[in-house]
């Protein structure tokens, strides 16, 4: 793939933004975008923020090798080894962007004139103008950007949505392996442990998160919470090694009450009790014989979704959980019917990214991505 990428600041330091796009390197293809304005901050920092960017997108889309375009001398010589990085506030970006690098077979590095790198240009003028509250117009001729699939076109979504205001981001994880995930058992309230694949998972995709744009700010790594149970500690305590953070525990992220039936088998739970599963699996308002029905569930989900919206307001949070919950913030940023909790599946160690607005809006970007698991 093709990371082109592009940082700019109005007055250096000044209101600054940046702009990456990443392109199929056979076809020219736009697979993603991204942009975000950054605040008042220098030009250098922009472009190195614009080129961990492209890389945190392209390792999203599945890249193994990415040819790295800008139009900027300083990041392309530096990052190809060639000058030193002499100036304190780029080093840690520097850093992060080479460990972003590490995940991929080869990265080449390439310096563009900036007539050739317009689109990202583009993109990074965008933001800047949106943050500092102009309205922005593409121009007639740009070409359609059609989303790729698995992942999401992750340019603002406030553009086409109407959406105002900075969202909360949630980058939701569920938690890796256990003994009773292994046979497929219902594990609700049961405080089990990660099996060793599951630590092996819980590391895989802390080490995603470890890469991923802002997971980092400043060199102060975001918000961390975890379920009470212990898998989802673990899993949660796997990222916060990787990031240099803390756990916190939240109780309404705790999974369900799967009641008498927690333990068995899908196969066990309809023998056991075949009419009763049988509305179970199709009416979110039917609890297990003892447990808790679906709709209570997303009835506190909704709760802590409002809880960290006010309290994580317009950052960027990691949110270690189980397949209901989850499930439960998808459905409530998709304004989905209750057909979503069935329909869905969440793989272990998955990670799902949604961004819930202050003004009510909402906008999915990923679901269930494995590809760290690969």
């Amino acid at each position: 793939m093709v990371v082109e990428a592009d940082g700019g600041s109005r007055g250096n330091p000044g209101p600054a933004g940046y702009g990456a796009v990443v392109k199929d390197a056979a076809t020219g293809e736009i697979l993603a975008e991204r942009q975000e304005g950054l605040g008042v901050t220098t030009n250098n920092v922009a472009e190195y923020t614009a080129l961990i960017a492209g890389l945190t997108a392209a390792a999203e889309l599945g890249a193994t090798t990415v040819d790295v375009r800008m139009d900027s001398k300083l990041v392309v010589e530096q990052m190809s080894g060639r000058w030193k990085i002499k100036h304190a506030a780029l080093q840690p970006l520097a850093l992060k962007a080479r460990n972003l690098a590490s995940r991929f077979d080869r990265v080449r590095y390439e310096w563009i004139p900036r007539a050739r790198n317009s689109h990202a240009d583009r993109l990074a003028n965008e933001a800047m103008d949106t943050q500092a509250g102009k309205a922005v117009a593409r121009p007639a001729a740009a070409p359609p950007v059609t989303p790729p699939s698995p992942a999401p076109r992750t340019s603002s979504p406030a553009k086409w949505t109407g959406a105002k205001g900075r969202p909360t981001r949630m980058l939701l994880v569920r938690h890796g392996q256990t003994e009773l995930s292994v046979d497929r058992r219902y594990s609700g309230r049961r405080d089990v442990l990660l099996t060793e694949l599951g630590r092996q998972q819980a590391a895989a995709v802390a080490k995603r998160l470890a890469g991923m744009a802002g997971v980092m700010v400043d060199g102060e790594p975001a918000p961390i919470l975890s379920s009470p149970l212990s898998r989802a500690k673990q899993t949660a305590q796997a990222v916060a090694d990787a990031v240099g953070g803390r756990v916190q525990t939240h109780p309404l992220l705790v999974e369900t009450d799967f009641g008498e039936w927690e333990g068995l088998t899908f196969a066990e739970a309809s023998q056991r009790d075949p009419e009763l599963h049988a509305r179970w699996i199709s009416d979110v308002t039917v609890a297990a014989p003892g447990g808790e029905s679906f709709a209570r569930v997303e009835q506190r989900v909704a709760r802590l979704r409002d809880e960290l919206v006010e309290t994580y307001a317009g950052r960027t949070i990691v949110v270690v959980s189980h397949v209901t919950p989850i499930k439960s913030l998808l459905r409530l940023a998709l304004d989905a019917g209750p057909s979503v909790l069935f329909r869905l599946h969440l793989d272990l160690a998955s990670l799902s990214i949604v961004e819930f607005y202050p003004d009510g809006n909402a906008s999915v970007r990923l679901a269930n991505d494995v590809c760290h698991l690969a």
